[in-house]
This record gives C-alpha cells, sequence and structure tokens, in this order.
C-alpha cells in the first residue's frame, strides 16, 4: 500500500468497545465491535485519525497511539453528531462501523429489540453521513465507508432476524449515496465480513449456554476452515480509504472466505 495515497485526515466512528489485542501489523490496542483494527491500520499509513466510541473507558486504550486522537461520542444522538461535525473544517473519508447483534428469529425480537438494533446500525450512519456530507460537498472530494455484513440482503442466516435486516438497508444507504453524489466527487462503498474473529464474537460464543459448541457451530460453517481476521478487514478498509480504490463506488466488497457460496 502506497502510504502517500491514504488520506490525510480520517475520521472512524465506532460505538461498541472491545478488548486490547495485538498484531505484527502494529500495536491494535482496541477492537470496537467487529474492528477497532482499522484505526490503528489506517494511522499505520499515515492518516489522522479521529476515533470515537460511546465508551470511554475503552478508547483510552487508544491514548499514545501515533496518528490517533479520541472522543467520546453516541452516534445516535443527533446532537452530539452534529456537535462533533462543527469541530471539523473538513474530514476525507468516513468510516461507520456502530454496530450491534441481535440474536433470534422474527418471533424473538421484540418491538424494543428491533428499535434498538435500527438505531444503533442504521440511523447512526443516516446521522453521520447526513452531517459530514456537506464538507466533503464543498470541497468536492470524499469517502464513505459503511461497515455492512454478508448476513443482509446477500444472505439470509439463521436467527439474525433484525441484525441482516439492518445491514440490508446499510447495502441500500451506501449505494443510494454512492448514486446521488457521485458526480459531485463522493465515494461511498459498505464492507460485508462473514464471521470475524474479535473478542466481541467470543464474548457471544462465551454468552451461550454451551459455549463449547457454539464455537463448533460458527466453525462448522466456515468453508475454509477458520474464521476471517480482523487483520484481513483491516487491509480491505486501508484499500477502500486509499486513492488506490479511486475508480471503486456504491459497491460491497464481500470478505467471507466463500459463506455465501
Amino acid at each position: 500500500m502506497d502510504r502517500a495515497s491514504v488520506p490525510n485526515v480520517l475520521y472512524i466512528q465506532c460505538r461498541y468497545g472491545g478488548s486490547a489485542t495485538s498484531s505484527p501489523l502494529a500495536k491494535f490496542v482496541l477492537l470496537a465491535f467487529l474492528l477497532g483494527l482499522p484505526k490503528t491500520a489506517f494511522a499505520k499509513e499515515g492518516a489522522q485519525v479521529t476515533a470515537t466510541d460511546i465508551n470511554g473507558e475503552k478508547l483510552k486504550e487508544l491514548d499514545g497511539h501515533p496518528g490517533i486522537k479520541t472522543k467520546v461520542v453516541d452516534v445516535t444522538k443527533k446532537d452530539q453528531v452534529e456537535a462533533l461535525a462543527k469541530e471539523f473544517d473538513h474530514i476525507d473519508v468516513l468510516f461507520n462501523v456502530a454496530g450491534f447483534v441481535h440474536h433470534g428469529s422474527i418471533l424473538d425480537c421484540e418491538e424494543a429489540d428491533w428499535d434498538f438494533t435500527m438505531n444503533v446500525n442504521v440511523r447512526s450512519m443516516y446521522l453521520m453521513s447526513r452531517a459530514f456530507l456537506p464538507k466533503m460537498l464543498a470541497k468536492k472530494s470524499g469517502n464513505i465507508i459503511n461497515m455492512a455484513s454478508v448476513a443482509s440482503s446477500i444472505k439470509g442466516v439463521v436467527n439474525r432476524c433484525v441484525y441482516s435486516t439492518s445491514k440490508a438497508a446499510v447495502i441500500g444507504l451506501t449505494k443510494s449515496i454512492a448514486a446521488d453524489f457521485l458526480e459531485q466527487g463522493i465515494r461511498c462503498n459498505c464492507i460485508c465480513p462473514g464471521t470475524v474473529d474479535t473478542p466481541s464474537l467470543r464474548g457471544r460464543i462465551q454468552a451461550q449456554p454451551d459455549p463449547e459448541q457454539a464455537l463448533k457451530d460458527f466453525m462448522a460453517r466456515q468453508k475454509t476452515g477458520r474464521m476471517c481476521t480482523a487483520e484481513e478487514v483491516a487491509h480491505l478498509c486501508v484499500y477502500l480509504a486509499s486513492d488506490e480504490s479511486a475508480y471503486v463506488t456504491g459497491t460491497e466488497h464481500i470478505i467471507d472466505g466463500g459463506w455465501r457460496l
């Protein structure tokens, strides 16, 4: 990756913090939901990153990391998002990765579960994109990356009713933004991972009545015999943020080891 091709100003937003880890790529000190890794991967490429999360304690794990600033923000709150946008003259890349995974079918999904999931997974991206797009349009240049999932309009997955619905909406939002603002120099893509091995996933597995069987179930659907690593998704994120993907927009980028096939 040509470091010169990575934007100088990068804004990353997430929501739920995970735990610290390390990697040959860099010292990855935060995994938020699926991916804290892109933050440090972007910074490693020379980008200036602002990372936000609702969890201030987890953000502290990024303190002192070169190229990364942090700020506590609830991206489901319009007033907080608008206040955040006022702090920036411009941004080159907006990475929307707020997410929540609800387990269950439509019969297990109460209205409160539906509303909460759609609020975190979709409305947050609507609020963030709407707040920061005008700054990109003023420069006639900008790049939005949204975190979707293979569990969406791409593939029906058992016990992922509202989660899959929300991620299908993210794909639709991505394509809409790409189509509406293509001629104004804006790119918008989404990333659709399969099963990514992260502390968030491990936590959900441990929360199951039979964690050992839950892990076996996750592994049974991996056609490559392993789960995707967060580092692999981080590489894709950096590519989409860079000029190397300048001709790429309005696309779902699937990274699932063939799970959808």
